[in-house]
């Protein structure tokens, strides 16, 4: 019961980023992304750039597997450098949310030490 109990954060993520994946960037175009990383792996530092139509008002937050929130943004730039030394090892979910909430764009980055 212990290990549903851990898992099912986990999945709600993966759930949501997977649809915010095919709603991101243009409308009618998945395949065009808001947000770009590197690198990935990453090690020490990660960067995250968004594209010239993102909006100031746009929050960033980054989640550990098991759904915990372990960093938050609040008005990003367009160029934004996190530094990894609090992240351990492992895959972090990222999204990219509107005003009001919405995902815009959500994905997954890897912390190799």
């Amino acid at each position: 019961m212990r290990k549903l109990l851990l898992i099912l954060p986990l999945l709600f993520i993966l759930t949501l980023g997977v649809s915010a994946q095919t709603r991101s960037g243009n409308i009618g175009d998945a395949s065009v992304k808001m947000v770009k990383y590197y690198p990935n792996p990453a090690v020490t530092v990660i960067n995250f750039e968004f594209q010239k139509s993102y909006e100031k008002t746009y929050s960033f937050q980054i989640y550990n597997f098991v759904g915990k929130k372990v960093y938050e943004l609040q008005n990003v730039n367009q160029k934004n450098t996190i530094n990894l030394d609090q992240f351990t090892r492992g895959v972090y979910i990222y999204q990219l949310r509107d005003q009001s909430g919405k995902i815009l764009e959500a994905g997954k980055f890897q912390v190799v030490k």
